[in-house]
Formats: structure tokens, sequence, C-alpha cells
């Protein structure tokens, strides 16, 4: 293997252990010394590799960022594509819903880092929320307001709101199930229960947005 690809191979290995970290502990309980520990590598060569802590979290937070807004694009590509009629567009969101919450089930590392986000972990890189989460659920809810209107439906729907309470819940769901009535947790690979929390938030758009007359 080469030097160059080497050095890519390392790159990628403590960025891979980096977001599990990042997204378990926080980035406040997370070290580098910890991240180091995880690849086998000793800390100087971390920092060669990826530089600072900040700057790792940066990346990490990035990549995770791009992941989510590929899968959200492509879904309100599919979204912009439905005929403008209401029930079109009304399973056209649903598929939206399905799409990201995959992504979120599939992906549950991006979730966790949003949710220590919440939770103000790292709250002095403000950016993460004014350069890329800010303007992507801008995006999402101007292509659902746009949507909508063609679609002639939901004119006294808080698009901004309906986005967020997706996100929360997706993002809650992918991290801890439910709790049933004896107070044990359910995992989301319990296909009863995803299929029942997949069904609510289509109730949910459903009550939302309901068709006219």
């Amino acid at each position: 293997m080469s030097q160059r690809a080497d050095d890519t191979h390392s790159r990628e290995r403590i960025l891979v252990a980096a977001t599990d970290l990042f997204a378990e502990r926080g980035y406040d309980a997370t070290s580098t010394r910890a991240i180091a520990d995880a690849v086998g590598l000793n800390i100087a060569t971390v920092a060669y590799h990826v530089g600072s802590k900040p700057q790792l979290y940066r990346e990490v937070m990035r990549r995770a960022h791009e992941a989510q807004r590929t899968v959200v694009l492509d879904a309100l590509k599919h979204l912009e594509s439905t005929d403008p009629t209401p029930a079109a567009t009304r399973a056209g969101l649903i598929d939206f819903v399905d799409a990201y919450l995959a992504f979120c089930l599939e992906h549950r590392e991006v979730p966790a880092l949003w949710m220590r986000r919440w939770l103000s972990e790292g709250k002095d890189l403000i950016e993460f929320e004014s350069d890329l989460a800010g303007p992507l659920i801008a995006e999402v809810a101007g292509a659902v307001r746009t949507a909508l209107s063609r679609a002639g439906i939901g004119a006294d729907v808080d698009v901004e709101m309906l986005v967020f309470t997706i996100v929360w819940t997706a993002h809650s769901f992918a991290q801890a199930g439910i709790i049933d009535a004896a107070g044990d947790r359910v995992p989301t690979d319990d296909a009863p229960t995803l299929d029942r929390f997949r069904d609510h938030l289509h109730t949910v758009i459903d009550r939302m947005i309901p068709t006219p007359g």
C-alpha cells in the first residue's frame, strides 16, 4: 500500500471511530485519546491525519450532514415529480417520511449526533446549525410548501413545525424505540413496533393535511 493510500485509510478509520464515539458519548465527553485508542494510534498520529478535536468534530458533522442531505434531496425530487393532486401529494409526503425514517434507522449515528447537538454538546461550535441544519430545514419546508400549494391543500399547515415533528420523532425512535406497558424497551428492529411507528407517522401526515371536502 502506498503512503498516500495508507494515510487515506488511517484517516477514514479515525473518522469512523470518532463518529461512533461522538454519537455515543457526545463531543464534550470524547477525548482525542479515546479516539486514538479506538483505532490503535497515538494522539500525534491522529492529529496528523485529522487535526485538532474541533477540526475532527467538524468533519464528522459535515459528513453526517452530507449523508442526510443526499437522502433528503433525493426524496424531495420524488415529491416534486408527483402529480399536483391532493392524493398524489399526500402519498409523496408519506414516501418522503418513509425515506427519512429508513435513513435514521440505517445510519443511527446521524440522529444520535444531532440529538447530542440538541443537548448543547460542543456548544461553542455553533456553525452546524447556521450553515448546515438551518438551510436544509428551510429547503425541505420550502419544497413541501410548494408541493402543498400546487395541490391546493395544507394552506393552514405550519410546515416548519410539521418538518420538525417528523425529525424529532424519527430521531428519537431510531435511538430508543418505545417503552411498552411493562416498562420494557422495545427496539426498532421489532417488526410490529416499527410498522406501528411508521403508521403513526403516516397518520400525522393524514391528520395535518386532510383531503379537501
